[in-house]
């Protein structure tokens, strides 16, 4: 593994990340920041009629210009498109995102949709797979923006860049822009109350996911290295403690910070490697949350990786209180402990689905920046089968 000293670190277009104040409180304060009088919030229907969706409705009052609630799991193209219709309708100055990864990667490319015209699905077709300099973002006040009060663990408003799945061609699709990233993020644990535990701990491990390939990468630099260690002993920390008792308010909060902490090194171009790749192949051909393919995809891929990055890995033990192990068994001790899966059996993908879903392995994508190089899908069947 080699540390870069030369590079380019890309910060985002956000202005304040804030942490440990009541989200209707941190809220108003930048609804009144940004001057806003009509504010819109999207969400789910698991979280719209909930105490976190109420309160940040009942503080925003006569400022309330709408609300969508439809956004399903890995932000499909078709809640993408209705959401856009309803803000397009309502003509909000600012847009309010509460919910996990799928809500805030929607409201991104609601955003890229609203700026550039978009009215019917095959217009996005235009922005998706184009990359942009995350750091490119103009001064424009008037632009139409969102902040988010992340419910879960998953760290997708730290990133400009959203993923959409085109159901249609059983695609997952990136779509970036500088500013679709939100301006303003509010980690409050209280705001991760309403998230069911399964769920909380399994983007818990996407976040661990974030911070173990960002450690293990061929090629790293020191601002990754030091974030993403410390974010891997944080969340092992936090995650057992929220296991241990749900109404740990300050372990929730931890957790949150340790997530963030996770992501810093994807700006410094440090890439994410297989896991993550497998992860957008599970769930466009098999509909498994990238969060709990995060719990059957690591350990496999550190395990299959142990021949290039054992001394990574190592430390990636450490960080789980497992010192003397390499990742791989650490990470799946790990998710055991927390009481989730490790396997594709025990979410109902059998071996004899592992070559279907190799084949679909096209070149490209984080599997492609895995520190040992995977040559097709041969290789892929042998890191899929360690996780059978």
């Amino acid at each position: 593994m080699a540390v870069d000293l030369v590079g380019t670190h890309h910060w985002p277009a956000q202005q304040r990340v804030i942490t440990g104040v009541p989200f209707a409180d941190a809220m108003m304060e930048e609804v009144a920041r940004a001057t806003a009088k009509r504010v819109f919030i999207t969400t789910t229907r698991s979280l719209t009629d909930g105490k976190i969706v109420a309160n940040a409705t009942e503080a925003l009052g006569s400022r309330i210009a709408g609300k969508f609630a439809a956004i399903g799991a890995h932000s499909p193209r078709a809640s993408v498109m209705d959401c856009l219709d309803a803000v397009r309708a309502a003509k909000p100055d600012l847009l309010v995102a509460i919910g996990g990864g799928s809500v805030i990667d929607a409201t991104k490319v609601v955003l890229i949709g609203y700026w550039n015209g978009v009215n019917v699905a095959s217009d996005l077709d235009a922005f998706a797979g184009i990359p942009v300099d995350a750091s490119a973002w103009d001064d424009d006040p008037q632009r139409l923006r969102m902040i988010a009060i992340p419910t879960t663990l998953s760290a997708a408003e730290f990133y400009h860049l959203a993923g959409v799945t085109d159901t249609a061609r059983q695609i997952k699709e990136s779509f970036q822009h500088p500013l679709a990233v939100p301006k303003t993020i509010i980690l409050d644990a209280a705001a991760t109350l309403e998230t069911p535990m399964a769920l909380l701990l399994f983007t818990g491990m996407r976040a661990v996911d974030h911070a173990v390939e960002s450690w293990c990468a061929a090629r790293t630099t020191p601002m990754a290295d030091t974030t993403s260690l410390h974010a891997m002993r944080m969340l092992a920390t936090s995650l057992r403690a929220i296991h241990a008792d749900p109404t740990n308010l300050a372990a929730r909060l931890e957790a949150q910070v340790a997530m963030w902490i996770s992501r810093i090194s994807t700006m410094g171009g440090v890439p994410h490697g297989a896991s993550h790749g497998l992860g957008y192949l599970l769930g466009v051909l098999k509909g498994v949350p990238h969060d709990i393919t995060s719990c059957i995809t690591l350990h496999a891929v550190l395990r299959w990786n142990a021949m290039v990055n054992a001394e990574r890995q190592r430390e990636v033990a450490k960080a789980f209180g497992n010192a003397g192990q390499l990742g791989g068994a650490a990470v799946e001790q790990f998710v055991r402990g927390l009481g989730l899966p490790s396997r594709l059996s025990q979410i109902g993908i059998a071996a004899t689905d592992i070559p279907m879903i190799a084949a679909r392995y096209d070149g490209t994508g984080p599997i492609k920046m895995n520190p040992r190089p995977v040559h097709g899908p041969a290789d892929l069947i042998e890191i899929l089968s360690l996780a059978a």
